[in-house]
């Protein structure tokens, strides 16, 4: 099939592969969409995870990929699978016609990411890197206020990712904490948040990063904390941690300037804890409305993200997140790796 652009006469198709964790929460962002979209197939190797995606939503069932991708009459295909298969099924989707949603982060390599993305350009369909934290509506603040230049010059900005995820969590899936599949504390559970950074204050222009495996028996990192060097002269820091007794107890971005200090915090940047500037705005009265309470650390960002991805397929919108958007964080995290390997400041853009 070839890839249709824009689609106006019908709701646009959904098929989703790997019924898993997080895709209850696509599940659950396109039916508040089904006048524009529809899921149509779902996809997953394990029986029993597939039985309750069909049930749970009554799309066509697939326990083969390449099957679905044959058969099932769709236009976009969200990948939900393990970061490291991303790179493979995008790359099979599109050259099959299909446009392309993925999960974060996109891939677990950076050069696999870029493949994703030329192999989308050369097929001429879409690809689009959930990124759903940007549009809660304390972030959004945040980023108007830096667009408006309140802060004045940014000083420094800190990130925290203070969650638990036991060992039984990574024995769940045999993937998870895989370097190949999953990657760490970085990749997995803080790329959002290392997304944040970079979208509200960077572009990063080098980053120093320790790693540790403390606690979890797996491949990858349970611990790690970045520091870096902004574009603009500022400097950040990234502390992570999926050891946190005995649950999860923050998720925030701090920023400090001249003319401003705001926290967002939560256990998902989901509460405007701090927000002062120097000069009052019509906005300064919005953020006793910002903050939300949330069970989960996905936050509510995916219905809103799925607007903008149905909005783009109809030709009303473009990408807010598209493959090149998810190339910049997934650099940052490869140049964290690389300078914990290696014991040095990396640099970006990345040299290979």
């Amino acid at each position: 099939m070839s890839a249709t652009f824009p689609i106006l006469d019908r709701p646009i198709r959904f098929a989703l592969v790997g019924c898993g964790r997080i895709a209850k929460n696509h599940f659950e962002a396109l039916a508040k969409h089904r006048d524009r979209a529809e899921l149509v197939a779902v996809c997953d190797i394990l029986p029993e995870a597939l039985a309750a995606a069909t049930a749970a939503t009554g799309a066509q069932g697939f326990s083969s990929y390449t099957q679905m991708l044959a058969e099932a009459e769709a236009d976009i295909v969200v990948l939900t699978t393990p970061s490291g298969l991303h790179p493979l099924q995008a790359i099979e989707a599109a050259r099959a016609g299909f446009h392309v949603l993925s999960e974060k982060p996109m891939a677990t390599k950076f050069e696999q990411g870029m493949a994703m993305v030329q192999a989308c350009r050369d097929a001429g369909v879409k690809l689009f890197v959930v990124k759903q934290n940007r549009l809660n509506t304390t972030v959004q603040l945040v980023r108007k206020a830096i667009q408006q230049g309140r802060f004045g010059r940014i000083f420094m900005s800190t990130v925290n990712v203070f969650w638990t995820r036991p060992q039984s969590y990574y024995d769940a899936a045999k993937w998870r904490g895989r370097w190949d599949l999953d990657g760490g504390a970085f990749m997995n559970q803080a790329s959002h948040y290392v997304d944040l950074l970079d979208w509200l204050v960077g572009p990063i222009d080098s980053v120093h990063a320790y790693t540790a495996t403390l606690d979890r028996d797996i491949e990858a990192e349970d611990t790690g904390v970045l520091s870096a060097r902004l574009r603009h002269g500022g400097l950040a820091s990234i502390n992570v941690t999926m050891l946190t007794y005995p649950q999860n107890l923050e998720g925030s971005i701090t920023i400090l300037g001249e003319k401003g200090t705001v926290k967002i915090g939560g256990t998902a940047v989901n509460k405007i804890e701090h927000w002062q500037f120097s000069d009052p705005h019509p906005d300064d009265e919005l953020i006793k409305a910002a903050s939300y309470d949330t069970g989960s650390v996905y936050g509510f960002g995916h219905p809103l993200y799925y607007d903008n991805v149905i909005k783009t397929l109809r030709g009303e919108a473009s990408a807010e997140v598209d493959g090149y958007e998810g190339l910049r964080s997934l650099e940052v995290l490869v140049a964290a790796y690389r300078s914990a390997r290696d014991g040095q400041r990396v640099g970006l853009p990345l040299v290979f």
